[in-house]
């Protein structure tokens, strides 16, 4: 038989493992869900050793539905994992306290004091970071937690942990070093004089060094690992990347003027150049972070599905679950592009890019009488759609020319919301056959680089499968200009009444 290649895609909410073939097809899948400790307001924590039993339970589950001789198959797997979730662990790789997640924001002030400094390594994030990222959050331990950091052999990242686990190696993903810690390849990796200046001169006996390419061996799998499940012994763990990043990989988004666009609660936008291009409002440019050469361009809302869930729970939308996302998506065919007026800002949890402004907020703009709760409901998408031209038209502007949007995550089951994105935006829309870009995304990293796949591209050509095209209406882009210039608008007008209410 074939090989087979196993993707283990470690999230916020849990851990979904797959095996596929070469084809691509996912011969088995299973998932496990986690919860998350708010310890204090800002703070988020969990257990790593939680997420170690699932990751076993939920390979375990996997390998109870494959044969002997398809569990001997599997040459090799990779880890996609939470960016700058930080693990403090001892010299044996033990967690020696709780993991801060990603989206633990405890490290603001320090987050601050760095942007302040604005050294000349900050250009490649746009002279910000974020306190969600792994360096402020070790220069938080090392000031305000001593005891924690004293005892720390090594602060990592919760893809660096879970790959010791399957091998005992230990080595950083160039994805979440660039991206995350402030590292830049063609400018010789880490910088002391960078680290010197923020407070942590002693980063390298704190930050694993060893950084290696996405798609390069980390180690083979444990021995222990292999016997426990009657896996081949040989199997291969390669380095993997961030979850969002890993999708780029997992609907085919790894060529230039492909905007990959993970449509979840939130959306993060993704897209690679052949050469530097700064753009302002954009994270990076980062390089080499997914293909070696290349430059990634990083957009972000933060509110996007979750405004629908908000508006389901605060509308009082009756029904069971499914049914009311059917009622809602039903709804779009009874208003008219513009919502007869109504436009909604996004920005209900501040806004990522491009105007990186945490002090925006959501808005509802042009209610009169007439309006139900389905013209509301219609600006809420357009305003996401609205979201996702403004960092399309960022990227244009700079030279970063955008095609086509390829897509995944749960927003692509909602196609009303794909077709108006794909109207706003004027960009086809491509939604692939498997809908779970991260592990599929795993596994073709895990074939390429020789292992079956010469190259990357090579394996995604193969591996992963476009199941529709959604086109735009360039009749509606028309219409949809004149509302989404009142978008752009509205926060002109509104930014300093926002940053002043505080």
């Amino acid at each position: 038989m074939g090989n087979l290649f196993a993707g283990i895609d470690t999230g916020t909410q849990g851990v979904r493992i797959g095996i596929a073939d070469e084809t691509g097809k996912i011969v088995t899948i299973h998932e496990t869900k986690w919860e998350t400790e708010y310890p204090r307001p800002g703070w988020a924590e969990q257990d790593p050793m939680m997420w170690w039993k699932s990751i076993e339970e939920t390979f375990g589950r996997c390998c109870a539905d494959l044969t002997d001789e398809q569990k001997q198959a599997i040459v090799a797997g990779t880890v996609c994992a939470t960016s700058s979730t930080a693990v403090p662990v001892d010299d044996r790789g033990v967690p020696i306290t709780n993991a801060m997640m990603w989206m633990d924001v405890r490290s603001r002030g320090v987050a601050e004091e760095i942007n302040a400094t604005k050294h000349d390594r900050l250009k490649h994030c746009g002279y910000e970071v974020s306190p969600e990222w792994l360096i402020p959050k070790v220069v938080w331990i090392k000031r305000y937690d001593r005891e924690v950091y004293d005892r720390s052999h090594k602060i990592i990242e919760q893809l660096d942990w879970i790959n010791f686990k399957l091998t005992g190696c230990m080595a950083a993903s160039i994805c979440n070093a660039t991206c995350k810690w402030n590292y830049v390849l063609s400018e010789g990796g880490f910088s002391q004089d960078y680290f010197t200046k923020i407070g942590l001169e002693d980063y390298e006996e704190k930050l694993i060094t060893k950084v290696i390419k996405i798609g390069k061996e980390v180690g083979t799998i444990s021995e222990d690992f292999a016997k426990k499940y009657g896996i081949n012994p040989n199997m291969k763990i390669v380095q993997g990347c961030i979850d969002a990043h890993m999708a780029m990989f997992g609907t085919n988004a790894i060529t230039a003027s492909k905007l990959a666009v993970t449509m979840g609660t939130s959306f993060v936008h993704l897209c690679l150049t052949p050469e530097r291009i700064d753009v302002k409002g954009i994270w990076g440019p980062y390089d080499s972070a997914i293909i070696d050469g290349s430059w990634l361009l990083e957009g972000g809302q933060i509110s996007a599905a979750g405004l629908v869930n908000w508006f389901r729970k605060n509308f009082h939308i009756e029904g069971s679950k499914d049914n009311v996302y059917a009622r809602l998506m039903e709804s779009v065919k009874d208003t008219d592009i513009g919502a007869e007026g109504v436009v909604v800002l996004d920005f209900f949890q501040g806004n990522r890019t491009p105007y990186k402004d945490s002090f925006a907020k959501g808005v509802i703009y042009g209610l009169t009488m007439k309006h139900t709760w389905k013209h509301i409901y219609r600006a809420v998408l357009e305003s996401v759609a609205f979201g996702t031209r403004n960092i399309v038209e960022n990227f244009e502007e700079q030279g970063c020319r955008i095609d086509k949007i390829v897509a995944c995550g749960g927003v692509t089951k909602d196609r009303s919301w794909l077709q108006i994105i794909a109207d706003v935006t004027g960009r086809p829309i491509v939604v692939n056959r498997e809908s779970q870009a991260g592990v599929l995304g795993c596994c073709v990293v895990a074939a390429a680089q020789g292992r079956y796949y010469k190259t990357f591209e090579e394996a995604a050509d193969a591996m992963v499968t476009t199941s529709e095209v959604i086109e735009p209406d360039m009749s509606a882009n028309e219409k949809y200009k004149t509302v989404f210039d009142t978008y752009l608008k509205l926060y002109e007008n509104l930014k300093k009444m926002m940053r002043d209410e505080v």
